[in-house]
C-alpha cells in the first residue's frame, strides 16, 4: 500500500459565489511510497504549492480522494486534520516561518507540545536535534539573530522532533545562498537515506535532479513523472565520510523514546507555553500593552474606590444611626386637626404604652431653651430634661463622670450633664467640671457628668450642644410651664418590628384619647431611607466606574484584533506543525485573560494606595476584601469576554492563507 495515493484531485477557487472560476490543479493521480525521496518541480503558478497543501492536509481538494496509508483524509474533521499533521508532516518552508517571538528551541518545540510531549523530552529532543544539525551554540537565539541558513535549520529541526515521517520542504533553497542551499539540500538528501519520505516543492530543475524521482507539474497538471535511482543517494567515494559523520551526529534513530503527557499534563504545559507567549507579546508591545491596561487599571481602581468609600460612608452613617437608635418611635402631643385643644401625653399614656408587647423602653422628654452661664461665659442653650434611661435609649457613653439616677428624678435634684459641645464652650482649657456649679436660667446646678461626642442626626440637630436634667428636675424647676408638653422616645424590641409597633402605638392613644391630638414620628422609617439613599448612591457609584470596565474591556478587543492581524502568520505556523483550533482559541484566549489580570492587578494596588491616602485625610472608607476580588474577576471575565470574538477569529484562520498573511 502506498503511504500517499492521490486520485483524480482537482483544485479550484470561486465560481460557488458569482466570483470567477480559478482551475489549479487537474485530475491529478500520484502515489508515493514510504521513504521516496520526490521532487515536485513546475514554473511559479503551475500549481505545485497548491499540491503541496493538500498533501500536507492544509487544505481540501475541490474533488477526487485522498488517501494517507490507506485512509480517506476526506473523512476527518479538523481536529483530527491536526492531529495527522502533527504526527505525520514535517514542514520546512522557503520563508522559514519561525515564530519571531520564540528561540530557536522553541520554536523546534511547537510541535511536541501540541502532541502532548512532556517538557523535559521535549527539551532534551529539541536540543539533540538543533546539535546535530549544528546549532548547538544558538539554541537561545531568536530567528532575527540567526542567519538564513540557521533558521532553516531550525525549520528542519521542527519537522523531525515529532519523528518527520513525510518531510515537506516548499522551495526550502529559494532564500539562501548557493552554498547554505547546498548544505540545506545535503541535509534532506541524508533524511531521505534514513527512511524519511521527502517530498521537495521547487522550481529548480538541478535541485530537483537530486531526488529519486522527479514530478513535472504544468498548469495544474502533472506532465511528467521520472524515477531514476541515484548514485549519489548512497554516498559515492568523494563524500562518504563527510556523509557518514553527518549521519552519526543527526541520526534520529539514536534519540531516547519520548515521554508523553496525560490529557490534563499537557493542558497544563500549553497554558504555561500560551501564559509565556502572551508575556513575551505584552513585553515586546510595551506601549500599546500600557495604553490597553489603562483601562482596566482605570476601571478597576475605580469599582474598589468608588465600592470602599460608600462602603465606608454608609458604616459612618450606620454608626451615626445606631447611636441615636434605628428602632425608636417618637410621639408627642399636639392640636388636633378636627379643632379642640391641644393633646396631653400623661403618665398613664407612658405606663400603657411601655406595656406593648413590642416596646422595651419609654423615655418621656421635656425641652426647652436656657440661658447657661458658668463664669464670664453665658449662651443660650436647649435643655432637655429626661429620665435616667437616656444613655442606654440613644446608646450614649459618658466620657467624664455620671448619669443622674431614678431617684435624683424623683428627687427634683439640681444635677445636670453636659453635652461634649457645650463642656468646650464652658471648660475651653480641659478641666475637670465635675462637682462644679453651672447656671441654668440663673439657678445652679452641679454638674456630675460630660457625654461623649455624639454628633448631628439627619444633618439639623446636635445632640452635643445640649444640656440634660431630670425630667421632674426641668418640669419643676426650669420649665413648670411645659409640663404637660413631653413627647416620649419609645424603643422598640427589634427594628423588624418597628412598623408593627408603630401601628399598635397610634391605635393605643386614638383608643385612650378619642382622637388623634398626638404626633407620631418613625425615625427608623426615616433610617432606613438614609440608608436605602446611600446605597443607592452608592450602587450608581460603582456601576459609572464599572463603565470604565466596559471601556477597558473593549481596549482588550481591539488590542486583541491588532494581534490577531499582527500575527496571523504564526497562528499558520502553529495550525501547520498541529494545533487544533481550541489550542489556537486558548493562545488568544489566554493573552486577554492575562493582560486584564495583570490590569486588574495593577488596578488593585492602585486603589489599596488611593485608600490609603484619603483614610489618612480623614475620609471614611471601608475596604472590602471581596469587593476587591471580585473586581480582579470581573476585569479578567470581561477581558475574556472582549478577547473571545478576535480568538475565535484567530482560530477559524485558513492555514494556507495565514501562512501567506504578513
Amino acid at each position: 500500500m502506498p503511504l500517499i495515493s492521490l486520485r483524480g484531485i482537482s483544485k479550484h477557487y470561486g465560481g460557488d459565489d458569482g466570483t470567477p472560476r480559478a482551475e489549479v490543479l487537474h485530475d491529478i493521480d500520484l502515489e508515493i511510497d514510504a521513504g521516496e525521496f520526490v521532487a515536485i518541480v513546475g514554473a511559479s503558478g503551475s500549481g505545485k504549492s497548491t499540491l503541496m497543501h493538500i498533501l500536507g492536509c492544509m487544505d481540501r481538494p475541490s474533488s477526487g480522494q485522498y488517501l494517507f496509508n490507506g485512509e480517506d483524509v476526506a473523512t476527518l474533521d479538523s481536529d483530527q486534520l491536526a492531529a495527522l499533521r502533527r504526527e505525520a508532516f514535517g514542514f520546512v518552508f522557503q520563508a522559514y516561518h519561525l515564530i519571531p517571538t520564540e528561540s530557536a528551541r522553541e520554536n523546534v518545540e511547537v510541535p511536541a507540545l501540541y502532541a502532548g510531549m512532556n517538557e523535559t523530552s521535549r527539551q532534551t529532543r529539541a536540543t539533540e536535534l538543533l546539535q546535530r544539525l549544528g546549532l548547538e551554540d544558538h539554541l537561545d537565539n531568536r530567528p532575527s539573530q540567526l542567519s538564513g541558513g540557521q533558521q532553516q535549520r531550525v525549520s528542519i529541526a521542527r519537522a523531525l522532533i515529532n519523528g518527520g515521517q513525510v518531510i515537506l520542504a516548499d522551495e526550502p533553497t529559494g532564500a539562501l545562498d548557493s552554498e547554505t542551499g547546498e548544505e540545506v539540500m545535503d541535509l534532506l538528501t541524508d533524511l531521505a537515506a534514513k527512511g524519511h519520505t521527502v517530498i521537495l516543492i521547487t522550481h529548480d530543475y538541478k535541485l530537483a535532479a537530486r531526488s529519486q524521482r522527479v514530478i513535472e507539474i504544468q498548469d495544474g497538471r502533472m506532465v511528467g513523472d521520472r524515477r531514476e535511482l541515484r548514485q549519489g543517494m548512497r554516498c559515492n567515494e568523494g563524500m562518504r565520510c563527510k556523509t557518514e559523520t553527518a549521519s552519526r551526529r543527526r541520526g534520529d534513530d539514536s534519540s531516547p523514546r519520548p515521554t508523553y503527557n496525560h490529557h490534563s499534563a499537557q493542558l497544563r504545559e500549553e497554558l504555561r507555553d500560551a501564559c509565556r507567549a502572551a508575556w513575551r507579546v505584552l513585553l515586546i508591545n510595551r506601549a500599546r500593552t500600557l495604553l490597553t491596561l489603562l483601562g482596566i487599571i482605570i476601571g478597576v481602581a475605580s469599582v474598589v474606590i468608588m465600592l470602599a468609600v460608600g462602603e465606608g460612608a454608609k458604616r459612618a452613617v450606620m454608626a451615626q444611626l445606631n447611636a441615636l437608635g434605628p428602632n425608636m418611635l417618637h410621639v408627642g402631643p399636639t392640636s388636633p386637626k378636627t379643632g379642640g385643644p391641644r393633646g396631653v401625653i400623661t403618665d398613664g399614656d407612658i405606663a400603657a404604652i411601655a406595656q406593648l408587647p413590642e416596646v422595651r423602653r419609654v423615655m418621656a422628654v421635656v425641652r426647652d431653651m436656657a440661658l447657661v452661664r458658668y463664669g464670664a461665659v453665658s449662651h443660650n442653650y436647649r435643655v432637655l430634661a429626661a429620665t435616667e434611661v437616656m444613655p442606654e435609649i440613644n446608646r450614649w457613653p459618658l466620657a467624664q463622670g455620671r448619669f443622674y439616677t431614678s431617684e435624683e428624678n424623683r428627687n427634683v435634684a439640681p444635677v445636670v450633664v453636659l453635652g461634649q459641645l457645650a463642656y468646650r464652650r464652658f471648660f475651653p482649657d480641659n478641666t475637670d467640671p465635675l462637682g462644679q456649679q453651672i447656671l441654668i436660667n440663673e439657678a445652679p446646678y452641679e454638674i456630675i457628668g460630660v457625654l461623649s461626642e455624639k454628633g448631628a442626626e439627619s444633618g439639623f440637630s446636635d445632640h452635643d450642644r445640649r444640656l440634660y436634667v431630670p425630667r421632674r428636675t426641668g418640669m419643676v424647676r426650669l420649665f413648670p410651664a411645659r409640663r404637660n408638653e413631653s413627647y416620649l422616645v419609645v424603643e422598640v424590641v427589634s427594628s423588624d418590628l418597628v412598623q408593627q409597633a408603630e401601628q399598635r402605638l397610634e391605635a393605643l392613644l386614638l383608643e385612650r384619647h378619642g382622637r388623634e391630638d398626638f404626633w407620631l414620628n418613625n425615625a427608623a422609617a426615616r433610617h432606613q431611607a438614609m440608608l436605602a439613599t446611600r446605597n443607592n448612591m452608592t450602587l450608581m457609584l460603582a456601576l459609572i466606574a464599572a463603565i470604565s470596565l466596559l471601556v477597558g474591556g473593549i481596549g482588550v478587543m481591539n488590542v486583541m484584533l491588532m494581534t490577531v492581524r499582527e500575527r496571523v502568520r504564526e497562528i499558520g505556523i502553529r495550525i501547520a506543525t498541529g494545533a487544533h483550533q481550541r489550542d489556537i482559541l486558548r493562545q488568544f484566549i489566554t493573552e486577554a485573560a492575562l493582560v486584564s489580570l495583570l490590569g486588574g492587578a495593577i488596578g488593585a494596588t492602585l486603589s489599596l494606595v488611593i485608600i490609603a491616602v484619603l483614610a489618612l485625610v480623614g475620609v471614611p472608607v471601608a475596604l472590602s476584601l471581596s469587593a476587591l476580588l471580585g473586581a480582579v474577576i470581573c476585569a479578567v471575565v470581561v477581558g475574556v469576554v472582549f478577547g473571545l470574538m478576535p480568538a475565535r477569529q484567530a482560530a477559524r484562520l485558513d492555514p494556507v492563507v495565514a501562512l501567506a498573511g504578513e
